[in-house]
């Protein structure tokens, strides 16, 4: 029974998680989203984190199991597997080296700002590339970068899961090795009845996480997920689930010295809807992307140093954004954390999808419309060279009449031929509409330039 309702609940968390990442527009999801134990460390969401603590404390490493989708994904490929070949575990030590050593490495690159390391290790934020990156192949939306890190991410989880169940939770993955720390003192546990125990070793062959020693009938809790597989796998009903830190068989057991080694805990501080202007029967050439003076990142992220910091590369954003604004980096500092552009699409004024859905503190949630009118992100600018107003007989002005904050005005010079616009840097919120409906091809003669430090619009 244990065993199905927990299948029930990982079902729904992965069909909740999915849906999300491949921006079908039910954010309501989003609860999923922020249970995810990484993003609520960076975004200091300590109720949540407190939370999965305590449960770890309480009933083991659930959340493994239940509420982290790249473990629950790893289920379905053992799953798979057992049907089609099946394979038989047997019980080996931890590696507690490369554990804590992975640990350690992860939390260095944490506090060092070193987001390639973060974002590659990060097991929520991996399984949103994974789904973003096939789900962009069907759009047209994903780029050789996305669609390379989600055809890695299969891979690797994949062939992990196939060959060694649970080895990646086990082995790699920082978080379940912070949850491991604290899931082997938990109350709750499988416990062997050495009276009932038959010795016919079914749970340790089925053990996807190859912790159950059959010689000394005690389970690893710092590796075990709570997947109950074993209860259901024993015929003579020696294990249950229950209050206990040790099982009877292991209090008569000689010691055989193991347990000495106690780690110390390392603290986590851890589209595509493309709006258009308008509709033409001639091919028109794409833009590219312009030389921006400094990033753009989303409102509600407070400052590009926050937005880096907190981002784990999730793509939830990318998933959200309805405009196609967000798109996955390639530059290798900030690679596969999402990047600002205004080549397809501007930041609609009333849209604040990416701040509804972002479960780490990266963008901080808007209240709305007018909140995010009073946020400047960025700063236009006009290349003269580039600006059709210049030349002989054209009239433009397109990036005027469609500014909504009026930070564009049309002032004819002395001896111009046209009326020129000009910014009114105050005004401007950096939205990126006039950039994306400038008609200069390819390179918009208006750029915005995003602002390190986001101010309030006067």
């Amino acid at each position: 029974m244990l065993r199905k309702f927990r299948i029930v609940l990982a079902m729904l968390m992965l069909a909740a998680l999915t849906l999300l990442f491949a921006g079908t527009g039910l954010q309501w999801w989003g609860w999923a989203a922020k249970l995810q134990f990484l993003p609520a460390c960076l975004a200091l969401n300590l109720g949540v984190v407190t939370v999965i603590l305590l449960v770890t404390l309480l009933f083991g490493r659930i959340y493994c199991s239940v509420i982290c989708p790249a473990g629950i994904f790893q289920d379905g490929i053992i799953w798979l597997r057992r049907r089609i070949r099946p394979r038989k575990f047997s019980y080996t030590p931890g590696l507690k080296w490369l554990r804590y050593t992975v640990l350690a490495v992860y939390v260095a690159s944490i506090a060092a700002g070193i987001q390639v390391v973060v974002a590659l290790l990060a097991p929520y934020s991996s399984y949103g590339r994974m789904v973003r990156g096939f789900i962009g192949i069907a759009d047209g939306s994903s780029g050789t970068a996305s669609i390379i890190a989600a055809a890695a991410v299969l891979v690797v989880l994949s062939s992990c899961a196939w060959f060694g169940g649970r080895i990646w939770c086990n082995s790699i993955c920082p978080v379940g090795t912070l949850l491991g720390l604290v899931g082997r003192f938990s109350l709750f546990r499988p416990r062997i009845d050495g009276g009932k125990c038959l010795h016919c070793g079914k749970c340790v062959k089925g053990c996807k996480c190859s912790c159950i020693d059959g010689e000394a009938l005690d389970v690893d809790m710092s590796r075990c997920v709570d997947c109950f597989d074993c209860i259901d796998n024993c015929s003579s009903g020696a294990i249950r689930y229950g209050l206990g830190r040790k099982t009877p068989a292991a209090e008569s057991a000689p010691d055989k010295g193991r347990r000495g080694f106690l780690a110390a805990g390392a603290a986590m501080t851890v589209g595509a809807t493309v709006a258009k202007a308008e509709e033409r029967v001639a091919e028109v050439i794409g833009k590219q992307t312009p030389v921006r003076s400094e990033r753009l990142v989303p409102f509600g992220a407070g400052s590009v140093k926050n937005f880096y910091d907190h981002c784990t590369a999730c793509q939830l954003c990318v998933s959200a954004c309805p405009n196609g604004v967000l798109r996955p980096s390639t530059d290798l500092a900030h690679l596969l954390q999402p990047e600002m552009g205004y080549e397809n699409g501007f930041c609609r004024p009333e849209c604040t999808a990416c701040s509804d859905v972002c479960p780490s503190g990266a963008i901080r949630p808007l209240s709305g419309r007018e909140e995010k009118a009073g946020i400047r992100i960025g700063t236009a600018r006009i290349n003269p060279e580039l600006c059709l107003v210049n030349l002989q007989g054209v009239k433009c002005g397109n990036c005027a009449v469609h500014c909504p904050s009026a930070a564009i005005i049309m002032t004819r010079l002395p001896g111009a031929v046209n009326p020129t616009p000009s910014v009114i840097g105050t005004r401007c919120i950096g939205c990126g509409e006039c950039e994306f409906l400038c008609p200069s091809r390819p390179i918009s003669a208006i750029t915005v330039d995003g602002l390190k430090e986001h101010l309030t619009r006067e």
